[in-house]
């Protein structure tokens, strides 16, 4: 398998999966702010994924899957004795896929406006405080478990990577001790310590 990747982006999450699935791959870097965005090999990264941005995961037979959400799952389910997901079909993976909806949904996304350059400083403002009312809620989920499963699964991956743009731009998280302990909790897994240095941000 082939994870295309920006570092520190969503796709940080899929790297973590790949190092804790203990699943052969390899990565390429792409340059998101390129015009068109290139991959290391100097591709036009839309030909391998018209959607423009990260993650891609390119599995042995040439078929690609995108979106953190579904790529993380897949990664999961290749390693199930990792026990990052638990099994389909069972109402612990609908909570599985509660949890990456809600990443995906409420916070990824949100996060929009301050990746976007030109956004103006009270559309960033607006977009903190409903971020901060995700938190408001989050923070409690965190407060007597290690995890969001209990155990660590992809969800964590994704969460943790999310976690950490607040920093890249300046806001604090202070107002939520529970989610900066979770996220120094999760930063201390060696396999998430082994992507954030593959990437050059650890």
């Amino acid at each position: 398998m082939k994870l295309y990747y920006a570092p520190g982006a969503c796709s940080l999450a899929a790297h973590i999966a790949l190092v804790e699935a203990g699943l052969p791959f390899s990565t390429e870097r792409v340059d998101l702010r390129a015009e068109p965005h290139k991959t290391e090999s100097g591709a036009d990264y839309k030909t391998i994924n018209a959607k423009g941005y990260v993650p891609t995961l390119e599995l042995g037979s040439g078929e690609r899957l995108t979106e953190a959400a579904v790529v993380v799952q897949y990664i999961a389910d290749q390693a199930p004795e990792k026990g990052l997901a638990p099994a389909c079909n069972t109402l612990e993976r609908y909570r599985l896929q509660e949890w990456l909806n809600f990443i995906s949904s409420e916070l990824h996304k949100s996060f929009a406006p301050f990746w976007k350059p030109g956004t103006p400083q009270e559309q960033k403002e607006a977009t903190w405080t409903r971020l901060s009312q995700r938190f408001d809620w989050l923070a409690p989920q965190l407060a007597d478990k290690d995890y969001l499963m209990g155990e660590f699964s992809v969800a964590d991956a994704y969460l943790f990577t999310i976690l950490r743009w607040p920093d890249h731009f300046k806001l604090s998280l202070d107002r939520w001790p529970a989610l900066l302990t979770y996220r120094a909790r999760v930063g201390e897994r060696p396999a998430v310590k082994r992507a954030l240095k593959d990437e050059g941000i650890g």
